[in-house]
């Protein structure tokens, strides 16, 4: 007998295809809309239409992933928040040196940077020109980095006497000179070598800076200067 060939509906998939499928759509939409805001666009401008065109979905697709827009903000945000943990993960990766350890940081997040553009330029841009909801997913993530690079500081020993509030705070100086710096890092003309160099060494001046002063800093808000 025979048998009638039709094409496979999302009720035909096995289960772990059906989940596969989902999750590499909704991956599709963040994608899209990173891509949208890499060129320029601010979040609060994109339609649903315009991200899912760029995602190549019909809009009803989206809903089966976010409620609506805030949500996909919401996601990307967590993204970007990931992207910023995992550089936390390369460095410790990478392991300290035991000299000039503010310079191979840079260099380490230098790279990082322009590994990942579109994050970081998410973070940047998003950071205090998004949406009141962004703003403060985005405030939440770096809250998050802040207490991950004070543990670590503080596994290395660095200003024990310090009780984690104050190294939080010195932490979240150095986190708002490199998202700072990110986006005059994306923006560099790729043939100004000289121009990365000066540039780099003033970010290098800059965290520098910040521990010099921090090795002054009491807790008790005393201090050389």
């Amino acid at each position: 007998m025979k048998k009638t060939l039709r094409a496979a509906t999302a009720g035909d998939l096995p289960g772990g295809a059906r989940g596969a499928r989902k999750q590499l759509t909704r991956e599709r939409l963040l994608d899209a809309a990173l891509t949208l805001m890499s060129a320029g666009n601010s979040f609060p401008g994109l339609s649903l239409r315009e991200v899912t065109r760029e995602a190549g979905v019909v809009p009803t697709a989206f809903y089966r992933h976010f409620r609506d827009m805030d949500e996909l903000g919401l996601a990307l945000v967590e993204e970007c928040g990931l992207t910023l943990r995992r550089l936390l993960r390369e460095v410790r990766k990478a392991g300290v040196p035991t000299t000039d350890i503010i310079r191979h940081s840079v260099a380490i997040y230098w790279q990082y940077v322009r590994a990942h553009p579109r994050h970081f330029r998410t973070a940047a841009s998003e950071r205090h020109g998004g949406s009141p909801t962004m703003r403060q997913a985005i405030r939440t993530e770096v809250e998050h980095f802040v207490r991950e690079m004070a543990q670590d500081l503080r596994m290395l020993g660095y200003r024990a006497d310090l009780p984690s509030s104050a190294l939080e705070m010195i932490c979240t100086l150095v986190v708002n000179t490199m998202l700072n710096a990110a986006s005059d890092i994306l923006d560099l003309p790729p043939d100004q070598p000289q121009l990365a160099r000066e540039m780099e060494a003033s970010f290098v001046a800059q965290i520098r800076l910040i521990f010099l002063g921090a090795a002054q800093w009491r807790a008790d808000g005393g201090g050389a200067v």
